[in-house]
């Protein structure tokens, strides 16, 4: 099954990987060079092992899309994936004169007095971004994060170069081309994004009327992360494969440190005790010749039963 290629990669990791330190401080289970490959004409690999929400997978996916690198788009559709980095701008700031909320991604997997008060200012925050768009102008910006980079490219020139418009152009004109790729790694960018792109690198290829993508990310989340991120670029061969008149072909995931965090084992064990079931269909109620048109309300799933989802922390 399309899932198998994922489980094999959490068992690995438990059974291989190397206990290291990290940034967050939480501390890992750790392999370097994983991949896996989904052929997504035997479905569209959303995990059923555990629930995953499609919602958020496409309407980030979108966001990524749209050149946006605010979290105000995000809210708009109940997404919260951003909100703890662009938080983080708030509480750092001269602005901010709530409650102490330095490490507040540990505190408050530890403090439940505290992770009331945590809940409370994020509370605030997001309603400041929804409702005040000079709040929003000024703490939900996240810098040169996907978005920017993929659509926005700034060159020494002074322009910008849109990588996934040229892309396209090129599955188009240039199907037989090695150099289908869209970069988000800028290492000008990096001290002073958000968050430094974990997915830096993806490549298209075209062969025998099927578009396969392969993406390399530096870093990945196996137990939270990995899911969002198999179906997000499952979502975008899809799209852009619509976009040029081609079927579908593999996603293929290389993963450079791919890791479970020590606070996630659990969790991960939770799921390999559970049968994966058949994969959902992938569903374009409208479809767009231009990709940058579409809606979340454009993408569904179909026969899509997953298992309940397993909670877990997120590493800040």
């Amino acid at each position: 099954m399309l899932e198998d290629q994922y489980l094999n990669l959490e068992k690995y990791v438990l059974e291989h990987g190397n206990q290291k330190g990290d940034r967050t401080n939480t501390g890992t289970l750790s392999t370097f060079g994983y991949q896996m490959r989904f052929d997504l004409s035997e479905g569209f690999p959303l995990l059923t092992t555990k629930k995953v929400p499609f919602g958020l997978i496409k309407s980030e996916l979108l966001w990524f899309l749209k050149g946006d690198t605010n979290i105000k788009y995000l809210l708009e559709h109940k997404n919260h994936i951003w909100d703890e980095w662009a938080f983080k701008n708030w509480i750092e700031s001269e602005d901010y004169v709530g409650p102490d909320m330095t490490d507040f991604g540990h505190r408050s997997q530890t403090d439940s007095a505290f992770r009331d008060e945590y809940r409370a200012q994020m509370k605030i925050f997001n309603d400041n971004i929804l409702n005040d768009d000079d709040f929003a102008n000024k703490f939900g910006d996240l810098g040169d994060v996907y978005g920017s980079q993929w659509r926005a490219w700034k060159t020494r020139r002074g322009d910008t170069i849109d990588q996934i418009a040229n892309v396209i152009n090129m599955i188009k004109e240039t199907p037989n081309s090695r150099r289908m790729i869209v970069s988000a790694w800028n290492p000008e960018d990096v001290p002073t994004v958000a968050l430094p792109p974990c997915h830096t690198m993806f490549q298209f290829y075209v062969a025998n009327g099927k578009l396969s993508c392969q993406l390399y990310q530096r870093s990945g989340d196996i137990f939270l992360g990995i899911p969002f991120n198999i179906a997000s670029y499952a979502l975008l061969t899809e799209m852009i494969a619509k976009a040029t008149g081609l079927e579908v072909g593999e996603f293929i995931h290389t993963i450079g440190d791919a890791h479970i965090y020590l606070n996630h084992i659990e969790q991960v064990k939770e799921q390999l005790m559970r049968t994966p079931k058949k994969a959902p269909k992938l569903i374009f109620k409208n479809t767009h010749e231009n990709i940058f048109d579409y809606k979340v309300d454009d993408i569904v799933v179909e026969n899509y039963d997953p298992y309940p989802v397993i909670k877990a922390p997120v590493a800040v």
